[in-house]
């Protein structure tokens, strides 16, 4: 029997042009694999975790990529540089200083331009579902009412996720809430959201993380989530690694 080739639908929707590839961190959780290599670096399925992040953003049409680097930045730095033909790489230097996710934001800020932009985490990975993921957040976006358009996974298919949920979400995709402590909230953030640089203002001094930005947005009723209708990994641990790849075999 001839198996027929699939054909993902394409959402429309303007794809970010730039996106911000969040590998600046230390990778303390998965030691002892990053004592001699940055965590984007550790192997899964047979490549770089970041190698995984830039065939997606390559799948969806991103052109430019701003990654920035701290630990082991020259490893890092090496292992892209004229890696990709498609894809302008960009560094934001953090060797100096480790900013966070949201001070990281700020440190990049005059690279990102002034359309909205996607931002992914290096150390997670994901598998499209029906549709593009990528596409599908863009194909969501709505500039008149969102300044962050974040994916999100239900709690109960977060493969290899410890924590207890992040969001809540309404009827309509608004984030109406975080996850308060001792308590459970149904849907984890994958590290993938669409942000307009907008967001980007009145930060304080020194590292921080996004949640300031996002919790703004909240607040507003500017902060959306849009569900991942794929597979979705937390490789945050050596243990991961083999547990991830053992599903990804599987098919």
């Amino acid at each position: 029997m001839t198996r027929q080739r699939v054909v993902r639908p394409v959402p429309r929707g303007q794809v970010p042009e730039t996106a911000m590839v969040m590998a600046a961190g230390l990778g303390k959780r998965m030691r002892p694999l990053t004592a001699t290599r940055p965590k984007p670096l550790v192997e899964v399925a047979g490549k770089p975790l970041i190698d995984h992040v830039f065939d997606r953003l390559r799948g969806a049409g991103i052109k430019r990529a701003v990654v920035n680097v701290h630990y082991l930045a020259d490893t890092l730095q090496a292992h892209l540089t004229d890696r990709f033909d498609d894809i302008e790489v960009v560094m934001s230097d953090e060797r100096g200083r480790l900013m966070e996710t949201g001070g990281g934001l700020v440190q990049a800020r005059g690279l990102l331009g002034d359309a909205p932009v996607l931002v992914v985490n290096s150390d997670n990975l994901w598998i499209d579902g029906p549709v593009d993921a990528i596409r599908l957040l863009a194909s969501r976006w709505d500039d008149a009412k969102m300044d962050a358009l974040l994916l999100m996974v239900p709690l109960a298919r977060a493969h290899n996720h410890r924590g207890l949920g992040d969001f809540y979400l309404g009827a309509d995709g608004r984030i109406t809430g975080r996850r308060k402590p001792g308590r459970v909230a149904p849907f984890a953030y994958t590290g993938i959201q669409m942000l307009h640089p907008r967001l980007i203002v009145d930060w304080p001094e020194g590292p921080f993380s996004t949640n300031l930005f996002w919790d703004r947005a909240i607040a507003a009723g500017r902060a959306y989530g849009q569900v991942h209708q794929g597979l979705w990994f937390d490789v945050g641990t050596p243990g991961a690694i083999p547990k991830t790849e053992a599903i990804l075999a599987d098919g």
